[in-house]
């Protein structure tokens, strides 16, 4: 079986040695990597809003993405969830920068901020972290909460797709807001806690349905925030080529479909941008900034593929 290309890009940019950031987080007496992680739960007050369904999903959810339970479904995602992935995407899968993320210390959280075009973003990014780094990580990708959250189709979905990783939920509703108060300060903790935590967040908030996969949508500030309050280690991811037709993505791999394309970046120096107010316009500017950085690789993947026709 033809195994995927993996390729650095061909720019000299690309071609550096990636650059070692270092801790930007303030010290304090909570930074050991070894310790154990105190899992936040939601008060009874957060809870309140949520309706009786959405209740019951949070808590399966969130006892799935602790101790052992987390420690068995990344067990599932790695040797089924992304051998299946590798299946439906082997002949088209091109990856670049790879090297960024093994340069990066795998004692302290990564947080992956990526464009979203696709359901299918996350799934592939993960693949690809499973099958081609060795270090142990656990992977945890937060949704808006309003399928996977609100029926038992879409808890299904999120355990036999996401392995329970769609986690925590962020519905978005003023109602609810109260509990998405607390879905963000648990994001900020495993941003900021556990050693080999993987984070995949979408700053734009929301996918884009445009045909051109080099435009954007604004960023949104919750990125900023859980930055700031955190501070981990941040690389910027490209995803191009995915599509959101299971069947039609599938086929695609043995009938010619369009190349998928990750490419990651070198490590975000956020130093400068940590050291100011803690204010929503300081998450803005560092909303806007990680943005900047994800359109830069997508200016490296237009400048290789454009003149392919691709």
């Amino acid at each position: 079986m033809k195994a995927e290309e993996t390729t650095t890009s061909e720019t000299p940019k690309a071609q550096e040695e990636p650059a070692e950031i270092k801790d930007q987080r303030p010290e304090t007496k909570d930074q050991n990597p070894e310790s154990k992680e105190q899992v936040i739960d939601p008060a009874p007050e957060e809870f309140a809003v949520l309706s009786g369904m959405e209740r019951f999903a949070v808590r399966v959810s969130h006892r799935m993405n602790e101790g052992r339970w987390k420690l068995f479904w990344t067990w599932c995602q790695k040797h089924i969830g992304s051998r299946w992935i590798q299946l439906a995407t082997y002949k088209l899968l091109r990856v670049y920068g790879l090297e960024h993320v093994e340069a990066i210390s795998h004692e302290r959280p990564l947080l992956l901020v990526a464009n979203h075009r696709s359901f299918f973003d996350m799934y592939t990014v993960s693949s690809v972290l499973f099958r081609r780094t060795s270090w142990p990580k656990t992977l945890y990708f937060p949704v808006r909460g309003r399928f996977f959250y609100e029926s038992p189709l879409g808890m299904l979905v999120n355990m036999l797709m996401g392995w329970w990783s769609m986690y925590p939920p962020i519905f978005a509703e003023n109602e609810k807001r109260l509990f998405d108060k607390y879905s963000v300060r648990r994001l900020a903790q495993l941003c900021r806690e556990g050693r080999g935590h993987v984070i995949g967040f979408h700053p734009e908030g929301t996918r884009n349905r445009s045909d051109d996969p080099y435009s954007y949508l604004r960023a949104q500030p919750g990125v900023g925030k859980v930055i700031k309050d955190s501070a981990p280690q941040v690389i910027p991811v490209f995803i191009a080529g995915l599509g959101n037709q299971l069947p039609r993505q599938v086929v695609g791999n043995w009938t010619g479909g369009e190349q998928i394309r990750i490419r990651f970046g070198a490590p975000l120096d956020l130093t400068a941008f940590l050291e100011k107010k803690d204010h929503v316009r300081t998450y803005k500017e560092i909303a806007e900034f990680v943005m900047s950085k994800i359109a830069e690789l997508g200016e490296e993947d237009r400048a290789q593929f454009a003149l392919q026709g691709m």
